[in-house]
């Protein structure tokens, strides 16, 4: 299992459970592995039922996620999708008939120059998949998040994985290949790979103008084991973007992040439902995460304020 603090975090409006049911039946290695649930002593942002289910962990192919029950407010689309690296041409087609029953196909599985068989489709949720027969990245991954540069971010690519490479452990390039003068944008990143605190990711930028944009409907967390390491992510990460609520920020290039305690998962699945209330409402009150406040609220010794 990739054991990298980075988590994608997939915003849907009340499909959390049966999204992750169909990722953990659909990939090799699934399982739910914690659910966690809005308070039942007061209401919440999102206006999702008291006491429903707030996010559902698991994990497919190695890779982990966070599925979120968040309310109609933003919507999932392909500026950020997920590379699936598989071996054979009959793997390929059943995964892809599979992601695809219900959706919406944007390139069709067939022959590419760069695979045998590749296709790209957005599944019944929302969330958009790169089916490709290849050779897979250096550490052998998967699952790969894709950030797609189009629009307004077109062309910033390379400076995005520079930026990352330097703010996260172990952050290097692997691969940037480029557009020559008759494909695209010439220079800019055709296909660019990097590693981030041991997770693959890849970086594109796109010369199609898809008229979408990075947004919150697909995150990524920070898990942090210090207040140390929250502080300096969430100054890194927010530089030149804008901090958001419940350790929710958008950087420079408009990619969602929540840089957040991993002592969460305690907080919001315990068993013990007025400190899982306590720790809930205190998050509320915050932008930057206080683990000490978080603490102590969930311990029920005090109530959290914003940091």
């Amino acid at each position: 299992m990739n054991t990298s603090p980075i988590v994608p975090c997939l915003w849907f409006d009340d499909a959390a459970e049966r999204a992750a049911a169909f990722y953990t039946r659909t990939f090799p290695n699934g399982r739910v592995t914690a659910v966690s649930h809005y308070p039942e002593s007061s209401d919440n942002p999102g206006g999702m039922p008291r006491g429903s289910v707030l996010t559902v962990e698991f994990e497919v192919a190695g890779q982990r996620f966070t599925a979120l029950n968040g309310g109609p407010r933003f919507t999932l689309n392909p500026s950020i999708s997920f590379f699936v690296h598989v071996d054979t041409a009959p793997e390929a087609e059943r995964l892809f008939g599979t992601l695809a029953d219900g959706g919406d196909v944007l390139m069709p599985l067939t022959e590419y120059p760069w695979s045998p068989r590749y296709g790209w489709t957005r599944d019944r949720f929302g969330v958009s998949w790169q089916v490709i027969t290849a050779r897979r990245g250096p550490r052998g991954a998967t699952l790969v998040p894709c950030l797609m540069f189009s629009g307004a971010q077109q062309g910033k690519a390379e400076t995005a994985i520079r930026a990352y490479t330097r703010i996260f452990t172990d952050g290097h390039v692997d691969s940037l290949e480029r557009y020559a003068p008759n494909e695209g944008p010439a220079g800019s990143i055709k296909h660019g790979r990097f590693v981030l605190a041991g997770q693959e990711m890849i970086a594109m930028d796109s010369h199609v103008e898809h008229g979408t944009a990075f947004n919150e409907g697909i995150s990524l967390q920070v898990m942090c084991r210090d207040q140390d390491e929250v502080d300096r992510y969430w100054a890194a990460l927010s530089r030149g973007g804008a901090e958001g609520p419940c350790g929710w920020l958008t950087d420079a290039f408009g990619v969602s992040w929540q840089v957040v305690p991993i002592r969460v998962y305690e907080w919001l699945t315990t068993r013990d439902v007025a400190a899982r209330d306590r720790a809930f409402e205190a998050m509320l009150g915050m932008k930057r995460l206080d683990i000490a406040v978080l603490q102590a609220a969930f311990d029920g010794a005090g109530a959290g304020a914003e940091r």
